[in-house]
């Protein structure tokens, strides 16, 4: 398997964790009485599910963003914010336009 590959497979997983974590935290602390209305729905643990899989989806993106990111070589000493060139302002030239009736 490529290294990529099982890089964005380890990323993954360690999101998913972080969003049980993050959901288990949620319901333990009974932030904005969430737990006392999962229980008390009947598709509370629907709504559960989709809390952790969409939280998920989400630390999983994060985690593979911020791996990638750091990938960048330490010796990279190119050009920093482009090739600026200055701004001309030219004067205002008056064109002539004939009217019609």
């Amino acid at each position: 398997m490529p290294k990529l590959v099982k890089l964005y497979l380890r990323q993954v997983a360690v999101g998913f964790v972080l969003s049980a974590i993050f959901v288990g935290l949620l319901l333990g602390f009974n932030v904005a009485n969430l737990r006392g209305l999962m229980l008390a729905t009947q598709g509370g643990y629907i709504a559960a599910f989709m809390l952790f899989f969409f939280n998920g989806l989400v630390f999983a993106g994060v985690q593979f963003a911020i791996s990638i990111m750091r990938m960048a070589d330490k010796d990279d000493q190119g050009p920093k914010g482009g090739h600026r060139q200055r701004v001309r302002y030219g004067q205002p030239v008056p064109v002539r336009v004939a009217a019609g009736r």
